[in-house]
């Protein structure tokens, strides 16, 4: 079945006689009026409003909340509720939108931004923000010395970004600037076509500097806490719950609906599916795998294609995996159709590339074996040329993957088929969120799982974070012609030319070096009824601001 169609059925998966996710937290404000009769006279009096609370199973605990120091989806979700950049995200489409800054110019070679600042924007301390607040921001998320494990990203797309982060420039060389206390100025690499879209991202937020001058590192803790978003931190309880309030000092607080926001730290799915069930939770963002025949016939369950890619991820350095014929056995070993058939079952769709399809953008296709994804006996073949015929001499290899049951789910399959395949065993390791992606950030593994969602709706999104150096590349794989691919395309305006450079770099990237095994591009998998939440909306990028969520 071609792409386009599989896309095309996902929507229709969604069907049923279940209703769900009713919210014991959560109440309607109350419109209603209590009537006290006495002998003299009759008064009406209306009850005050009741708060309104917005649950959240929420995945692993953060691994902070100061924005310089995150990068994983469920710190995002916190941080479109505690922070607001310059651009914030549009709900519906996932496009960047006036945040911070109600408006900006783009010079007529694209690579000078002015940002026009809101007058009412303010921390909810009352102190205003200023273009000075963003000078500062993207300096501390760029300086070596803060140690942000995406400092990486914003480097993509400002000039001089690269040598203040690599320590070959001081700060100076940023090429960032307050005109004055509303104007602020940045000039870029390129003609960057998707650099709105990117400025939503964390690494691009926006920290107070007075509160962290005063309070260190201690400054994200709720007693300390200054934000600028619809919500400001109230209460933190590790691996529990972290608890958020509506921001009065929010410039756009007026159409900010929820009270409160209740992130439940949990990676447990059947723990996280059962409360939702029972109505102590209002959005689910995991599926429980061993219940999916039941979850996808509920009519709360939403189902959508999303821009994003699982993989796995290979240090190109740690023999026998350095051999990249080793590594193309692997790739060829594993039957990408029957693990999503079999094993994720909620639509996926089977890839060779690592970027998905979209608009002006075909998914890589895999060439050497006509594109054929799976083909055992010559995954066989390479790996006897290898040095290894039928496995014999191939050492245990291991695979990484963070907790979860889905995770382990698929882990197991590639286990089973690189037994079957190749006769090579595989050990399977499991840590923790944040030991998980210390460990694959540094290199700290020989395969680890990984899936990517687009940070941007633009392919470069998911081929910039694989150039020598990089602070996502934790497989160490470097190669000088992908690196200049890259590189130029930064510097071509949009269009089928540049897309083209891409092309070709992601085409190294898989079929020339295998530096990484994609297997399928995700759906993405919620549960929240939407008969009685307004405001969330499914989209590409799985974006769903809890400042729009709204009681219906």
């Amino acid at each position: 079945m071609k792409k386009a169609l599989a896309i095309a059925l996902i929507a229709l998966v969604s069907f049923s006689a279940f209703a769900g996710g009713s919210g014991e937290t959560t109440t309607t404000p109350s419109t209603s009026t209590s009537t006290t009769t006495t002998t003299s006279t009759t008064t009406t009096t209306t009850a005050a409003p009741e708060k309104v609370s917005f649950v959240i199973a929420n995945g692993a605990e953060p691994e902070s909340l100061d924005p310089s120091q995150i990068q994983g989806v469920p710190e995002q979700r916190i941080f479109e509720a505690l922070f607001e950049g310059l651009v914030a995200v549009d709900p519906e489409t996932a496009d960047g939108v006036p945040g911070v800054a109600e408006s900006w110019d783009i010079s007529e070679d694209g690579l000078t931004y002015t940002f026009h600042l809101r007058e009412d924007a303010v921390w909810s301390d009352g102190v205003p923000i200023t273009a000075q607040d963003v000078v500062y921001s993207w300096t501390r998320e760029l300086d070596p010395a803060t140690g942000s494990p995406y400092a990486w990203f914003p480097a993509m797309f400002i000039a001089g970004a690269t040598e203040f982060n690599s320590g070959e420039a001081d700060a100076s060389a940023l090429q960032i600037r307050a005109v004055d206390d509303h104007t602020f100025e940045m000039t870029l690499i390129g003609p960057l076509p998707y650099v709105i879209g990117a400025l939503c991202h964390y690494s691009f937020g926006i920290v107070p500097q007075h509160a962290i001058e005063q309070y260190g590192t201690d400054w994200t803790k709720p007693e300390n806490f200054v934000g600028n978003g619809p919500f400001v931190l109230t209460e933190h309880v590790p691996q529990d719950r972290i608890v958020c309030t509506k921001n009065e000092t929010y410039w756009d607080k007026d159409n900010v609906e929820l009270d409160e926001v209740i992130f439940l730290a949990s990676d447990d799915v059947a723990t996280n599916y059962n409360m939702y069930i029972s109505g102590q939770v209002d959005w689910n963002t995991g599926i429980d795998l061993n219940r999916f025949d039941e979850i996808q016939m509920r009519l709360d369950y939403q189902v959508s294609p999303q821009l994003s890619t699982y993989y796995y991820t290979i240090n190109v350095t740690e023999p026998p995996l350095d051999d990249v014929r080793v590594r193309k056995a692997i790739s060829y070993a594993i039957d990408r159709e029957t693990l999503v058939e079999e094993v994720t079952r909620a639509g996926q769709i089977p890839c060779w590339g690592i970027v998905p399809d979209m608009a002006g953008y075909e998914g890589l296709q895999e060439e050497e074996r006509g594109g054929v994804l799976y083909d055992p006996e010559y995954a066989q073949q390479l790996l006897a040329e290898a040095g290894y015929p039928n496995g014999v001499g191939f050492p245990t290899i291991s695979v990484l993957y963070n907790t979860d049951d889905a995770h382990r789910s698929i882990a197991e399959f590639i286990q089973q088929q690189l037994k079957q395949n190749l006769n090579i065993n595989v050990s399977l390791e499991n840590q923790e969120w944040a030991t998980y992606l210390a460990n694959r950030n540094s290199g700290n593994f020989q395969i680890a799982r990984a899936g990517w969602v687009g940070d941007y709706q633009d392919p470069n999104t998911f081929l910039d974070m694989f150039i020598t150096g990089a602070g996502m590349n934790g497989g160490k794989y470097s190669n000088a012609e992908y690196d200049a691919l890259i590189n130029q395309a930064a510097r071509m305006p949009a269009g089928e030319e540049r897309f083209n450079v891409l092309k070709q770099a992601e085409d190294i990237l898989i079929n020339q070096d295998q530096a990484i095994i994609p297997l399928y591009v995700y759906v993405s998998q919620n549960l929240i009824d939407l008969d009685k939440w307004g405001g969330w909306y499914p989209n590409t990028m799985n974006y769903h601001p809890v400042k729009d969520i709204y009681l219906r």
